[in-house]
């Protein structure tokens, strides 16, 4: 734990931060993405992106840290946010990516509907326990509308539960209720 001098010497570029064990694997190559795997490494996430199609993969020419075309290798310090609900490949990328050690799955996305991703996950016969372990929706309700404003919110609920507090975070399960 620390306390409140070692936090102002941080703030004030005194003394470094401590380190996190932390990834942050963005699903699909999108505007969101760029953005969310930018901000997740200024705050000190390990990142890559997740884009099993390898044209889309090549758009993003080199703006996005190391790409990878399947979700194996994901351990218990990795938070997972899909970026794009609309995929054909939905299903499939969260089947396996439930299938590894991932510590917090999410997934974008408006949550007054039901997710897609419940129903791609049923068809890939996915046990409901599984289903339930992905969080919709996610992040700080900041009213976000901008691919950078969602990245904001999502990186800020994601800093919350890595700092030990919910802040309102939205990936709870509690916030479905």
């Amino acid at each position: 734990m620390t306390d409140e001098s070692d936090t102002c010497a941080v703030a004030h570029g005194e003394r470094a931060a401590p380190g996190t064990d932390r990834a942050l694997v963005a699903v699909f190559a999108s505007p969101v993405a760029r953005y969310l795997l930018r901000y997740a490494r200024d705050v000190g996430f390990r990142v890559a992106l997740l884009e099993p199609d390898a044209e889309r993969a090549r758009e993003t020419d080199g703006a996005a840290p190391p790409v990878t075309s399947t979700a194996s290798g994901l351990d218990e310090n990795t938070d997972v946010v899909v970026t794009d609900h609309h995929r054909g490949e939905l299903g499939t990328v969260l089947r396996d990516v439930l299938a590894q050690p991932v510590r917090w799955v999410g997934v974008l996305g408006n949550p007054r509907h039901e997710g897609p991703h419940v129903a791609a996950l049923r068809e890939l016969d996915v046990p409901q326990a599984e289903i339930d372990r992905v969080h919709r929706p996610i992040g700080l309700n900041i009213g976000s509308r901008t691919p950078p404003e969602i990245a904001v919110a999502t990186i800020a609920g994601l800093l919350a539960d890595r700092n030990g507090t919910d802040a309102g975070f939205l990936g709870r399960r509690e916030a479905h209720a």
